[in-house]
């Protein structure tokens, strides 16, 4: 609902402000006519007045009104892609700021040139000619905040759709790697690069490895998950008495703590995968139970850190090659609430 909610509002924009453009200049053309045979000394405020007819400014507002309404609805239904978004809304910006650029600035130049606003200058004493060309532009607001947030947008969504994406952590299924609260940089060109949205492969640069901490959308859900990779194409895994096996290898753990100390309820662990190692959570009074499974060719099988509190491939499979998303490779920043403090004592990469 709200995707098709930002498309529509972004076709009721480009429509408004196309209308807006030729509608307008036409009524200035009229105008200035109408000063030109009447030979009237009107001053620019006059003339710019006769310019911006009231149901311009109306339909600016109107336009407004849809946009504050598309971002409430954002924030209480709580959905929405931001790669669409920011992908449909460069798009617009872009689409605007170059038709003003090459086709609509050009004629409005005319006018002021060539046009009636030279027929009327000879009559007009106190219109100053590159003040008069300016307002005329400033006259059009859709476009000039078009012009003035396009690079600004495509910056960020070149950046943040082929180098590096900030994604928060929303739950506990990666304690004690990462903590709710945890910012995390994700490299979106570790494991090929992506076309935004749409996220079709269109350069191969390197596959995930098992031990990495990957971010991807699982096979049940439009939402980003983040897990860590625990079994590659092909693998055998068998998941007993919490203790995981690859390939028939036993993935070594080390006890570090039991908490808390007095009554344990949790276990942390060294765990390693290979030649890689990481933190595991376990509870004590929990099992999840013991599995077997052969990693389908093209997917990847994901498992929380909190081993017993994660919804992961155990629950909705393998994740497919086409879900990946990037790999998490630092934290920048942990902000838990917006009622505590920023704090920067987690930054540091993630193993």
């Amino acid at each position: 609902m709200v995707n098709n909610l930002l498309l529509v509002v972004s076709a009721l924009t480009l429509i408004v402000w196309t209308v807006q453009e030729i509608r307008g200049r036409r009524q200035l053309a009229d105008a200035l006519s109408w000063c030109a045979d009447h030979k009237k000394e009107n001053s620019e405020q006059s003339l710019l007045s006769q310019v911006v007819p009231g149901w311009w400014n109306s339909t600016t507002v109107f336009i407004n009104i849809l946009w504050m309404a598309w971002f409430a609805s954002v924030v209480l239904v709580k959905d929405g892609d931001f790669a669409l978004v920011l992908v449909v809304v460069t798009a617009l910006a872009g689409l605007i700021a170059l038709l003003d650029k090459f086709a609509f600035t050009r004629r409005r130049e005319f006018l002021v040139t060539e046009g009636n606003i030279a027929v009327y200058l000879k009559f007009s004493v106190k219109a100053d000619f590159e003040s008069l060309k300016e307002r005329l532009a400033s006259q059009l607001p859709i476009a000039e905040n078009a012009k003035s947030f396009f690079p600004v947008l495509l910056v960020v969504l070149v950046l943040r759709s082929f180098v590096a994406e900030p994604f928060q952590i929303p739950s506990a299924s990666m304690v004690p790697s990462l903590e709710v609260g945890d910012y995390i940089l994700v490299n979106k060109f570790s494991y090929g690069v992506r076309l935004p949205v749409v996220g079709t492969k269109i350069v191969e640069v390197g596959e995930p490895e098992r031990g990495d901490v990957m971010v991807f959308f699982p096979p049940h859900d439009s939402r980003y998950f983040i897990k860590r990779v625990v079994g590659l194409p092909g693998d055998e895994l068998v998941y007993r008495d919490k203790v995981l096996y690859v390939n028939g290898k036993e993935m070594t753990q080390q006890l570090l703590a039991e908490v808390p100390p007095l009554n344990p309820s949790e276990h942390i662990l060294r765990e390693s995968l290979g030649d890689r190692e990481h933190l595991i959570r376990t509870e004590l009074r929990q099992d999840r139970g013991d599995f077997r499974v052969v990693v389908e060719p093209g997917h990847y099988f994901m498992m929380g850190d909190n081993r017993d509190n994660s919804s992961d491939s155990r629950v909705w499979g393998a994740v497919p090659e086409a879900n990946i998303v990037g790999k998490a490779f630092a934290i920048w920043m942990h902000w838990r609430s917006i009622s505590e403090l920023p704090s920067f004592d987690r930054v540091g990469t993630i193993r």
